[in-house]
């Protein structure tokens, strides 16, 4: 299954994490769960013009959630940690 540039990244991820992670040239995105890591590289080096080094993968599993004695879950979601070549940014993240 081809996946296009827009259905790969979802969206970036503006945490304190992804701030610490930006100090060393990575960024973190939120991915779409069924992109492997090649799908990840040419997503983000096409929507925003950079050189990827490489790409790091993550799931993280849903959580419990109770409301009002009804148990749910929320959705597990797949994060994408992308390291770019020296001296190139992302302007998302940097507030351009």
């Amino acid at each position: 299954m081809e996946l296009n540039t827009n259905q790969i990244i979802i969206e970036p991820l503006l945490t304190e994490r992804a701030h610490y992670l930006r100090k060393e040239n990575k960024y973190l995105f939120k991915v779409n769960p069924k992109a492997n890591k090649i799908q990840i590289r040419k997503a983000v080096e096409n929507a925003f013009s950079v050189k990827v080094t490489a790409v790091n993968t993550l799931r993280q599993q849903g959580k419990k959630r109770t409301v009002r004695r009804i148990e749910g879950r929320k959705p597990e979601i797949k994060k994408a940690i992308v390291t770019l070549a020296k001296d190139q940014t992302i302007g998302v993240f940097e507030g351009v």
